[in-house]
């Protein structure tokens, strides 16, 4: 090794040894406990974060760009030192490349954001729902722009796959305009999201939009919290797709209760840590079905092969779509090893 190559690495090993320095580890062992403030994680910059004290002041702190940090996560600070507590929820995904991302902390809700233009990926709503469910996080759906004609018809196709009928998921059901509220039936909607996100009397929900790029998710919280000013993309007349506005995730509190975090958008989302156990489990509407119907002849039935499953029967009776079953075993597929 030459001496220019040993005083580089020299300087790169100190400049990793500055960044791990910035954070706490254990919690604030040493530390006067007059030093030590507790906080949430409210912006992440990739090499700096946000963190708004219980003080309700917002500092800025130094990361290293991998540090595992996310938007929803509860932080103990000293100066520039930062360490991160046990979360009790987190989402996470799965890119098109095989790589892991956290996506927010913390939750309570999960909203899965759809629009008739553009078209949400096949198996999309599925895959957030599995997510959200195995998370312990509770989902619901909203779908934006109200004003266009072929809302009504993704309305019925989404209540028709989803809610109604034997099978049927329990869960919310939104329908907004994010960017007109110029007739009641416009604005009904958002009212009635910033209702359920408040939760009078119980505790106030945080929550996440998730959604692919160009259903309107930062319109969405332009129009929740007006103050943000996100920028909003255009739909590309060439591919149909959403261009990505929001690049930062940042957490908010809503003018009525609750808190959202902004994410930003992405148009797949890849189960991660699911077990082929959990798929069968969480899939929306097979244990509403179980529910209703009685349980398979095994206990650890997978719904493809095992003879005497209830989710196989529904199918055959027509109480369960063929689309829904084969959407579930090409995910089961994805999960099993090849």
């Amino acid at each position: 090794m030459t001496a220019r190559q040993s005083k580089r690495r020299h300087a790169r090993t100190t400049e990793a040894q500055s960044w791990r320095a910035t954070e706490i580890d254990p919690q604030g062992q040493g530390t006067p406990s007059s030093e030590l403030e507790t906080g949430i994680l409210v912006a992440h910059y990739g090499v700096a974060v946000d963190i708004r004290l219980a003080s309700g002041e917002v500092r800025s702190v130094k990361v290293r760009r991998r540090s595992g940090h996310v938007v929803g996560d509860r932080v103990e600070v000293v100066g520039e030192r930062l360490h991160r507590l046990a979360r009790d929820t987190e989402l996470r995904r799965r890119d098109a490349m095989g790589r892991t991302h956290v996506v927010a902390a913390n939750l309570d809700v999960l909203g899965i954001v759809v629009a008739a233009v553009p078209a949400s990926p096949s198996g999309f709503v599925d895959r957030a729902l599995i997510s959200a469910r195995a998370a312990n996080i509770e989902p619901f759906l909203v779908i934006n722009k109200a004003d266009l004609p072929a809302t009504q018809e993704l309305v019925a196709r989404v209540r028709e796959t989803w809610i109604d009928g034997p099978g049927g998921l329990d869960i919310p059901v939104f329908v907004v305009c994010a960017t007109r509220s110029d007739t009641p039936e416009l604005t009904s909607g958002l009212q009635a999201l910033r209702s359920f996100f408040a939760n009078r009397p119980a505790q106030p929900r945080r929550a996440a939009f998730v959604g692919t790029s160009g259903v309107g998710k930062s319109s969405l919280v332009n129009t929740l919290l007006p103050e943000l000013a996100l920028p909003v993309g255009d739909i590309n007349s060439y591919s149909g797709l959403g261009r990505h506005t929001t690049t930062t995730a940042t957490l908010h509190s809503l003018p009525d209760g609750g808190e959202l975090i902004d994410t930003p958008g992405f148009r797949d989302f890849g189960l991660v840590d699911i077990s082929v156990p959990q798929l069968a489990a969480f899939f929306p509407g097979f244990s509403e079905l179980i529910e209703h119907r009685g349980p398979c002849r095994f206990n650890d039935c997978r719904h493809d092969a095992e003879p005497d499953c209830t989710i196989k029967a529904a199918v055959a009776e027509g109480r369960l779509a063929p689309a829904r079953w084969q959407r579930y075993r090409e995910l089961l597929a994805e999960l099993r090893p090849s």
